[in-house]
């Protein structure tokens, strides 16, 4: 491990001056040469078996989060419920430049530069651990930097296994394009408790301020905010998205990509098809008879994983075939094991996890000492129940089946969160299980990004819960991405458009998790959806397989749906069929649906977009029809 003196400090590394002194005043600075010295710091000074991470805050204090030796890595938890997921008021933004997002001074009522020179000052009196990262991963990342105190190795750990082990003499002499700070005492000294990550952005650099110590916003998302700001200067995008090739058990191969607001199934749609005991697959249950319904297939695809949630369509991977070529911009994954209650829920993730080949970062994981740490025994929250956020970095080579090289996109797959709809309470889950739409309501469905109810990734704010509890919808928005953009939204529609018009051999699909009308499905009709599209040869569909759907905003349906020659219930195709649903239930949800898209839609509407985006917009405005969405942008079948 190497410890430098003032005059060693980055000699390579072109720094401004006030981080240079804060370096420089650093009582300890330690750079770490192996993945396995950064692991030990993060055991804390005496290596284990548990560390306290705590901080003064005046005078008093204050542990923000504990670190316990376990078998198979270390296990990360904090006191507080209110740190174990997202806060999604987080962002602020310090600079001048475009964006939408709030403001430093306007939320805090002065400029950044205060706090800014005080984080600084700060950092210099503490022991520091400085790592470099390639923000975007080690392939196509662009060098950056990050300043952690070292008692928050963790944290310094949690980031290079998520962006990909380096060092700087790997690097060579680089001028940093992003650099994150992290400051966890001044969640209390400046920001009253609250999670708070400010980004100070110019053309050449973009420098994230971390005021609390869990990753997820800063690490995890404000290195995808990095990757966002630099495609929008350059042109290109990095997709909110999982994508997997999906191979049939005759060999042949799709690539589906799916995107969607947290809690959409991204992460999901790599995982295997889940069976029953006796080896049938639950469709659905019946919230009003509690019937079950039963399917049986003995053989499914084979999956091997692209992408998990950050998903770069970098111009310098396209092949010019019109099918958008995608690659990982990451080198771990952040995975959420919400859905491992026990154990063989997921025996190849959970082998990987428990037999790793290096040591991983559990967060709200319930670890004992020098015991192994177990994916599905989650931390409860101060209600008792299992924390609805557990997380695990693992690097993407410890998947089993990952695909290491860039893959061209077949089908790109949309999923929503759907309450259950019946005629005594109609909601707008009303989607059927498979929607096939034009490129354009592709596009709208992206712009608004609807959240449902019940998300386990983010702590909502009451305006939201409210609003999720009495059947309402709220947008995540652009791309499902605009929760970590720091630009403005017509800026990021136009660029969504544009990739959507040039990649125009994709087909475009809609899935709905968690009910189905009346049917409660969990995540099986995205899977059982995914199985369906590999076996349709990337979904090619004829136009006299499908209709159109009573809600326009859902395209088309398709008119059957058969695995192993067994045909899913029509009900399931059109929920307004199911006799617990009905017209006049799915109707009122389709009011919901589209009254919701026209209200958030209607802040598009400015002279920065583009004229095609605006015709979509209108179409929508003007309650058009399917084929109004098809004679503006082709579908692809």
């Amino acid at each position: 491990m190497s410890t430098t003196t003032p005059s060693q400090l980055l000699p390579d590394v072109d720094i401004a001056p006030e981080l240079r002194a804060a370096l420089e005043a650093s009582p300890k600075v330690v750079v770490p040469q192996t993945r396995e010295e950064l692991y030990l710091l993060a055991l804390g000074p005496d290596g284990g078996p548990e560390f306290s991470v705590d901080y003064d805050v005046n005078g008093t204090p204050v542990t923000e989060a504990t670190v316990t030796r376990c078998r198979n890595g270390v296990a990360v938890n904090y006191p507080e419920d209110y740190m174990r997921r997202r806060d999604p008021k987080c962002m602020v933004i310090a600079d001048d430049r475009p964006t939408d997002k709030t403001r430093y001074a306007d939320r805090f009522g002065e400029s950044f530069g205060r706090v800014r020179n005080e984080t600084l000052e700060w950092l210099g009196t503490q022991e520091l651990v400085v790592v470099p990262f390639k923000a975007g991963g080690l392939t196509y990342g662009s060098p950056s930097l990050a300043v952690v105190p070292v008692n928050s190795a963790f944290f310094a750990l949690a980031l290079v296994d998520l962006q990909g082990w380096t060092t700087f003499d790997e690097l060579g002499a680089f001028t940093p394009r992003s650099i994150l700070y992290v400051a966890p005492p001044f969640r209390h000294t400046h920001f009253d408790g609250k999670q708070v990550v400010v980004h100070d952005r110019t053309s050449t650099l973009h420098e994230i301020f971390a005021y609390n110590l869990y990753p997820g916003p800063s690490a995890k998302k404000g290195v995808f905010s990095v990757l966002l700001d630099i495609g929008e200067e350059e042109g290109w995008i990095t997709a909110h998205a999982s994508s997997v090739r999906v191979t049939t058990p005759y060999d042949n191969t799709t690539v589906v990509m799916h995107e969607g607001a947290s809690g959409g199934g991204k992460s999901e749609m790599c995982q295997d098809l889940r069976r029953e005991d006796d080896g049938r697959i639950l469709v659905g249950r019946n919230v009003v008879t509690d019937e079950p319904y039963m399917i049986t297939l003995n053989e499914t695809s084979a999956l091997a994983p692209v992408t998990d949630d950050m998903t770069l369509c970098h111009p310098s991977i396209q092949d010019g075939s019109g099918k958008m070529v995608v690659a990982d911009a990451e080198d771990g994954w952040f995975v959420r094991v919400d859905g491992l209650t026990e154990y063989g829920n997921e025996p190849h993730f959970e082998r990987a996890v428990i037999h790793p080949d290096d040591p991983l970062v559990f967060f709200s994981i319930d670890g004992v000492s020098d015991a192994t740490a177990l994916p599905w025994e989650h931390t409860l929250d101060s209600n008792g129940k299992p924390c609805s956020n557990p997380r695990v970095v693992i690097s993407r080579q410890m998947i089993r089946k990952i695909v290491n090289q860039p893959e061209p996109v077949d089908v790109r797959t949309f999923g929503a969160r759907m309450p259950a709809c019946t005629s005594d309470a109609p909601t707008y889950g009303i989607m059927g299980m498979t929607h096939f739409v034009p490129p354009a309501i592709a596009w709208l469905w992206r712009l608004i990004a609807p959240r449902g109810d019940k998300n386990p990734s983010i702590g909502e704010h009451a305006d939201a819960t409210k609003k999720l509890e009495h059947g309402g919808m709220v947008s995540e928005g652009v791309g499902s991405y605009w929760p970590f953009s720091t630009g403005t939204k017509v800026s990021a529609a136009n660029l969504l458009l544009d990739q959507i018009v040039t990649y125009d051999r994709t087909r475009y699909v809609l899935v709905p998790n968690q009910h189905i009308g009346a049917y409660k499905v969990g995540f099986s009709a995205e899977w059982l959806t995914r199985e369906w599209l590999a076996r349709k040869g990337g979904g090619r569909m004829r136009a006299d397989q499908i209709e159109p759907a009573r809600c326009p905003l859902f395209g088309y349906s398709p008119k059957e749906i058969t695995l192993d020659g067994q045909p899913i219930r029509r009900t399931l195709l059109r929920p307004e069929l199911q006799s617990q649903v009905g017209t006049e239930a799915y109707d009122a949800g389709c009011a919901i649906i589209t009254g919701f898209f026209k209200s958030e839609l209607e802040q598009y509407l400015t002279d920065d977009l583009s004229p095609l985006a605006r015709q979509i917009i209108e179409t929508c405005m003007n309650d058009g029809t399917v084929e109004d969405y098809e004679a503006l942008t082709p579908m692809y079948l």
